[in-house]
Parts: structure tokens; C-alpha cells; sequence
């Protein structure tokens, strides 16, 4: 659960390794989806879904924070562009223990837009440059940004340079780059996750031409042979939607990407790892589908997802023992 203790700060004394992420994805990435992707790997970076400055000074702080340390390594993504609140709730992600604060300079929908967050700020560099230099200068743990290879008006690879020189100048030594531009006008998000080309081949230009940063790359990528392939290139890849939508790919993640000998959890025995949590969420007056609906990719691939995603999207919201039911969802695993 959420707590600033001196505990959590000790566990976060650490280097963060960003060979492989999941990237924040909203209204996905929450507490519970980064509890179970952590039960498939030990040592992938998680990050939170973006949180907005104005939902941390404002709103509920305590709950948009809330995490568990079984989480860690793990990043809080903040949304915003006044450089004084970004350093405020930087200060707030260091105190509850996050290991990195990330800033979002990708995300292209027209309501970040109007609040000046997201993608629209790769316009604006300079003022990239001074919030990463505030929350730098606020806190201890890692400041980095994850953007777009460029946007409408500005996609140019010479002000992609442009862009990242001068963030790098303000202190951010690491870059998710997300190798889409980002049309602003005229696509809608998803449009703009699948409509613009990717472009592998800038992204590792980047890392050429600027070899002393960390550069990640976003985008696409959906097995681990592809993430194998860019790290010959990148210093790491970042999963979004292929890592929600098909969960056991990370459950081979330590094994393949970090050098662990550890055994490589079945599909049951991470189904069967949930359950204590699942139950002392239901005890603290919770429900089952705010952390099930997050494990339906589970079965993917299999004659019994059908069944499985059915008891636990459906037949969820019409039982009075929802543990049993899960257990009967378990067993489709059973052996897998």
C-alpha cells in the first residue's frame, strides 16, 4: 500500500535497469495491473499511468501514489508543463519511494493538449528543458522523459536533435523514444499508435549521435526476439500494449533479457500467485474485476481463453464467491 516511510526510500537506493519496461498506459497500468506484471518479472521497470501535477497538488495525492513495494523497480509518469509543480510532485514521487519520476512528452489526445502535456510540448524544447532541470534539482532519483520522434510541423530529425539536446543539457541522461511522430491535428490517440510510420532507423540514429545517453526504444515491438534485436542497438526496449493485452510474454523476460536462472513461472502458478492478494483486496471492501479484468490475457492462445475471459468479465459481476469463481478460472491453467 501507499506509505511515506523511510523504509520505502531505503528499498529505492538503487540503480534502475531500463533494458526492459511497460510502458504507462492509462487507465491500465494501475496499482493492481502493476502487481500482477510484477508476479511474471522481477526485474522489468513498471511505470505508473500518467498523473497529471494538477491531480497530485490538488486532488487525492495519496491515492494517485498508492502502490505496493512488491511493485519496485517502479517509475511514477507525471503529466505537466509549469516546471515549479513538476519539481512539487517530483518531491512527493521520491518521499513515497518511486526509483524514477518520468516526464510525458508523447502523449498526443486533444485534452492534454488544451493543458499543455503531452506530445504538443516536443514544440516547445526549451520549456521541456527547464521542468527536467527543476525536477532535477528537487529530487535524487532519475528524471527522464519519454516522447515522440517528432509531431505535426515539427518532424524534422534535425529538431528531433534540436529537442533532445536541449533536454539533455538540462540533466535527463535517459530517453523512451516512442518511434512515431505524433499528428496532432486529425488522429485521434489510437489512430496515432498505428497511423504514422515507426521509424526504427531514426531512433538508432539518435543513439548514434548522441552515444553518451540512455536512449529506449517504444513502439511496436511484440516479441522478445524483437526486443533481443534492439538491444543490439538500444540500451532498452519498451513493451505498451502487446505486454497488457498478452501478459505471460514477460514471464520469460528475466530469463531471456536479464541472465536469471530462475524458473520460469507457468500460467496456473501466476494465477495462483494473485490470490492472497486478491482476497485481502476483497476484505478491504474491493472487487475481484478491479484486478482480474487486468489478467484476461492470461490465456491467450488457448482452446479455454473464451471460458476464461467469460468468468472473469461476465460471470464475475453475477457471483456471490468470487474467489471460487477464480479458482475455477485457475484451473483452465491448470498444467499451462
Amino acid at each position: 500500500m501507499f506509505a511515506i516511510s523511510p523504509e520505502n526510500l531505503a528499498i529505492t537506493v538503487h540503480p534502475v535497469s531500463r533494458r526492459f519496461s511497460v510502458a504507462p498506459m492509462m487507465d491500465w497500468t494501475d496499482r493492481h495491473c502493476r502487481f500482477f506484471l510484477r508476479q511474471l518479472s522481477r526485474h522489468a521497470l513498471l511505470y505508473t499511468e500518467m498523473v497529471t501535477t494538477g491531480a497530485l497538488l490538488h486532488g487525492d495525492s495519496a491515492r494517485f501514489l498508492r502502490h505496493s513495494v512488491a511493485e519496485y523497480p517502479l517509475a511514477l509518469q507525471l503529466g505537466g508543463s509549469v516546471p515549479a509543480e513538476l519539481a512539487a510532485c517530483a518531491k512527493l514521487a521520491e518521499a513515497a519511494g518511486y526509483d524514477e519520476v518520468n516526464l510525458n512528452v508523447g502523449c498526443p489526445s486533444d485534452r492534454v493538449q488544451n493543458n499543455m502535456i503531452g506530445a504538443c510540448l516536443m514544440a516547445h524544447p526549451a520549456l521541456v528543458a527547464e521542468c527536467v532541470k527543476a525536477m532535477g534539482d528537487a529530487v535524487s532519483i532519475p528524471v527522464t522523459v519519454k516522447h515522440r520522434i517528432g509531431i505535426d510541423g515539427r518532424d524534422s530529425y534535425t529538431e528531433l536533435c534540436d529537442f533532445i539536446g536541449q533536454v539533455r543539457e538540462a540533466g535527463c541522461q535517459s530517453f523512451t523514444v516512442h518511434a512515431r511522430i505524433a499528428i496532432l491535428s486529425g488522429l485521434s490517440p489510437k489512430e496515432n499508435r498505428e497511423v504514422p510510420p515507426l521509424r526504427y532507423d531514426l531512433a538508432a540514429q539518435v543513439k548514434r549521435d548522441f552515444p553518451d545517453l540512455q536512449i529506449i526504444l517504444n513502439g511496436g515491438i511484440k516479441t522478445l526476439e524483437e526486443c533481443q534485436t534492439h538491444l543490439q542497438t538500444f540500451d532498452g526496449v519498451m513493451l505498451g500494449r502487446e505486454a497488457y493485452h498478452n501478459p505471460y510474454l514477460l514471464a520469460q523476460v528475466d530469463q531471456q533479457l536479464f541472465g536469471s536462472t530462475a524458473p520460469v513461472l507457468s500460467r496456473f502458478e501466476a494465477m495462483q500467485s494473485m490470490r492472497g492478494y486478491i482476497a485481502e483486496h476483497l476484505a478491504e471492501g474491493g472487487s475481484m474485476h478491479h484486478i482480474t479484468r487486468h489478467m484476461l490475457g492470461l490465456a491467450q492462445g488457448f482452446n479455454g481463453a473464451r471460458r476464461f475471459r467469460q468468468l472473469l468479465s461476465v460471470d464475475i459481476h453475477k457471483t456471490a464467491e468470487p474467489l471460487a469463481l477464480f479458482d475455477q478460472a485457475a484451473q483452465l491453467l491448470q498444467g499451462r
